[in-house]
């Protein structure tokens, strides 16, 4: 597929009839780059009928609230930001393999009813295709809100949505994967709010640096930084390393390391097959 005629896709034409099948949607909107293409195509086809709304919480880093702000003006469609109290829910502070269903639940429990008081008929997010061959619990959460997922329901990859992101002009086309913040603590370790915002400040000063595709997992007090494979050279080579160890302390840090297998998304799913642990009760 020729990226220079995806402005003509199929795909795109699909994505489009879907939405004009819609009278008025609200879009779950992460700032990502798959829930950023959904948003994109529902405001073309729909116009202020398209609304874009981006759930705040402690999982999210301030930074990633104004690129999605950001995007959202480029793009042109209207955008409200709302709060979600999931870090008042043990279920998912507790950190079982399920979080993700807990994580969702709140997102939609909020969505939803919004949606039906402004008149949206729909609520939709941007889980792609891929997502669905991967593990991911809250998947099965927004399905039971009835939410709706175009990108996984026309079978639309990553690697397309990154295609099509370049075919419409979108400069965010190549920005990397940004999980929220919980994702980085291994399953069973209890998230607090100052775990998540040590580890956020953690990752904003890489990407600061100008590492991008980073990730630094929060085990006990120490932190875990991942930079791609082929990367992990430089990155030794060209960091400060005694500073860098200095400024991760002082964000609550006793131990700094680096993870020589490099950066690998999903890699804290690994322990799934390995060691099993309990899910939570109250859903499986």
């Amino acid at each position: 597929m020729l990226i220079d005629t995806l402005d003509r896709s199929p795909l795109l034409d699909r994505l489009r009839d879907l939405f004009a099948e819609m009278d008025k949607a609200l879009i779950a909107y992460s700032g990502g780059i798959d829930s950023t293409l959904v948003a994109k195509i529902a405001y073309d086809v729909l116009g202020d009928r398209a609304l874009a709304v981006t759930a705040e919480s402690p999982s999210l880093l301030p930074e990633d609230l104004e690129d999605a702000r950001m995007q959202a003006a480029y793009i042109g469609i209207p955008h409200q930001v709302v709060q979600t109290h999931e870090m008042d829910n043990p279920n998912y502070t507790a950190n079982p393999i399920n979080r993700c269903y807990f994580c969702k639940s709140e997102l939609h429990d909020t969505l939803k009813p919004l949606a039906l008081q402004w008149g949206y008929p729909y609520v939709v997010d941007g889980v792609n295709g891929d997502d669905l061959r991967d593990y991911r619990p809250g998947i099965q959460a927004a399905k039971e809100r009835g939410a709706r997922s175009p990108l996984a329901e026309l079978g639309i990859t990553k690697l397309e949505v990154r295609e099509l992101s370049k075919s419409l002009g979108l400069p965010w086309w190549d920005k990397p994967a940004q999980p929220c913040l919980s994702s980085r603590f291994p399953y069973g370790e209890e998230i607090t709010i100052p775990k998540l915002q040590r580890v956020g400040r953690a990752e904003l000063y890489l990407r600061k640096l100008g590492w991008q595709n980073i990730r630094v997992r929060s085990e006990g007090e120490t932190a875990r930084i991942e930079v791609l494979p082929e990367q992990v050279k430089q990155f030794v080579m060209d960091t400060d390393l005694p500073t860098l160890v200095q400024i991760f302390q002082e964000y609550g840090f006793l131990y700094v390391t680096l993870d020589l297998e490099g950066y690998r998304s999903g890699k804290l799913n690994d322990v799934l097959t390995q060691h099993p642990l309990n899910v939570s009760s109250t859903h499986s």
